[in-house]
């Protein structure tokens, strides 16, 4: 068996950045930004009111000031004229600063009586006046690689991108195996269960940025084993869940073999998920998960996410473990890594006493997976742990 750090390096060594592609500043949400973006335009592009009110000169800006009104500044609609002395211009927010106008006496201190208007209160100090570039200007640039986010988006579209390029998303192929599976709205027999594992790590992948595709139940024979195989064919990669392991049921490994598996490895030092295998198949990378619920999003938390994200060119760092306090005493650990399922809250882990495999419930409640090295020495109560918050 290897270790948990050993496995992701294998894992990493499995795949590449995807290809990029362009596509519709619309459509690139969630997408992953490929290459340096840089703004077509200064924003604002001219001095603009952040107010409404009326624009002046900054050296006329004082209480009891008398000012003619000659015009009005509008959003979309300037006022073409210049403000000389003791003149004014009703104006919006938004709208461009007239010339020889560099300060915005707000509304509410002022007073008007037909064209003439006084300033009622102190104005302070504030010109209320947006700057020319004061958000970015030409050549500024948006780095790559990052994930677009909807505020990315908004500032992409102020520059003036109307396109730009991201990375493929990856396609990843899920395909549960078992007789003893059927699908979610079936009427599963005596012997039967319902199949979860691939709805749950297809909305993790989704949300990694994958395009994460549901195949049909693979049964335990070889024919239906190699027909599922074959529907994968184009993925970039293909999990497998369930038959990993070395029962006699267990047939994943022999048919992908017999496909051309070039197994990397098979079998980590960790609970849950121990009977994990992986290679490459083709042009796939390929990862055989454990069937057991848990274990399978365990799994896929640990190491299917990180591999999208280097798929998709967001390289091959691990989000650093965070730090909390035990609330109970915990026996000592095993010879395997261990990722229990807890609740963090204010500082405080809490360890669920069933750690079973099987425990999706629990799973659904946890927030974290605290994560004990092989052979940790017992814990007590207050002892400060690390987690991986899922």
């Amino acid at each position: 068996m290897i270790s948990v750090a050993e496995a992701r390096a294998l894992l990493f060594d499995l795949v590449a950045p995807l290809p990029v592609e362009e596509v519709p500043l619309a459509q690139a949400n969630g997408r992953v930004l490929a290459r340096e973006v840089t703004a077509r335009r200064d924003q604002p592009p001219f001095d603009a009111s952040s107010m409404d009110g009326y624009a002046i000169k900054a050296t006329e800006a004082q209480k009891d000031s008398m000012f003619r009104v000659i015009g009005e500044a509008a959003a979309g609609h300037g006022f073409s004229g210049t403000v000389g002395a003791g003149q004014a211009v009703r104006i919006f927010t938004g709208a461009p600063m007239p010339k020889g106008a560099d300060f915005v006496v707000i509304q509410e201190d002022v007073s008007r009586t037909g064209e003439i208007i006084t300033i009622s209160d102190e104005p302070g100090s504030n010109p209320n006046v947006r700057a020319a570039g004061g958000d970015f200007r030409i050549g500024t640039t948006v780095a790559a690689p990052r994930r677009l986010r909807p505020q990315d988006i908004a500032l992409l579209a102020s520059m003036n991108i109307p396109r730009v390029s991201v990375t493929r998303k990856p396609v990843v192929a899920l395909i549960s195996t078992g007789d003893e599976l059927v699908m979610p709205g079936e009427e599963p027999g005596p012997d039967q269960i319902i199949a979860s594992n691939t709805f749950g790590l297809k909305a993790m992948l989704e949300e990694a940025g994958a395009d994460a595709r549901l195949l049909p139940i693979a049964r335990d024979s070889h024919a239906s084993l190699d027909t599922a195989f074959g529907l994968a064919r184009g993925a970039d990669l293909i999990v497998t869940i369930g038959g990993a392991s070395v029962g006699d049921h267990d047939l994943v490994g022999e048919v992908a073999q017999d496909l051309g598996l070039k197994r990397a490895f098979y079998k980590i030092a960790m609970r849950p998920g121990k009977p994990l295998m992986a290679g490459r198949m083709g042009d796939a990378a390929m990862v055989g998960l454990p069937g057991n619920p848990v274990s399978a999003m365990v799994c896929g938390h640990l190491f299917l996410v990180p591999m999208v994200r280097a798929l998709l060119g967001l390289g091959t760092d691990i989000p650093p473990l965070h730090s909390a306090r035990l609330a109970g005493a915990l026996g000592p650990n095993g010879p395997r890594e261990h990722y229990m399922r807890a609740v963090v809250e204010n500082g405080q882990a809490r360890v669920f006493d069933n750690q079973d495999s099987a425990m999706l419930g629990v799973l659904a409640v946890a927030n974290a997976l605290v994560v004990r090295p092989p052979n940790d020495a017992a814990l007590a109560d207050g002892a400060e742990i690390s987690y991986l918050p899922i």
